[in-house]
């Protein structure tokens, strides 16, 4: 699944293209379970605060944390509201590649 955005116009700044693997689908589908099967009343606000820094991304490739092997880990939120996101940036091609996501309080990224 790959989210494209537009070019922008002369001068504006520049984002980098966002690309979803597929394994962000079962990672979501988790993430939601989760929420369901706790009761938590902000699920969808909680979502939406996830995404929207993901979006971040693509006008900040760098801002997530060096982890090894090229990857990079973006912390959105803290504590148990917290998550990590698990990416690449390929700077070549200035395309951000989304390779998991998980809670703070998860250990490692699950193996598909």
């Amino acid at each position: 699944m790959c989210r494209c955005r537009p070019p922008s116009p002369s001068g504006a700044e520049r984002l980098a293209q966002l690309f979803f693997s597929e394994r962000i689908d079962a990672d979501l589908r988790r993430i939601i379970d989760h929420l369901r099967e706790h009761a938590s009343t902000d699920g969808a606000d909680r979502l939406a605060g996830l995404i929207g820094a993901i979006d971040v991304l693509a006008a900040n490739p760098l801002i997530g944390r060096p982890c090894g092997d090229g990857l990079r880990e973006l912390v959105i939120g803290r504590g148990m509201r917290g998550y990590l996101a698990l990416y690449h940036y390929d700077e070549r091609i200035d395309l951000v590649r989304i390779l998991a996501i998980r809670s703070q309080r998860e250990s490692g990224y699950p193996i598909p």
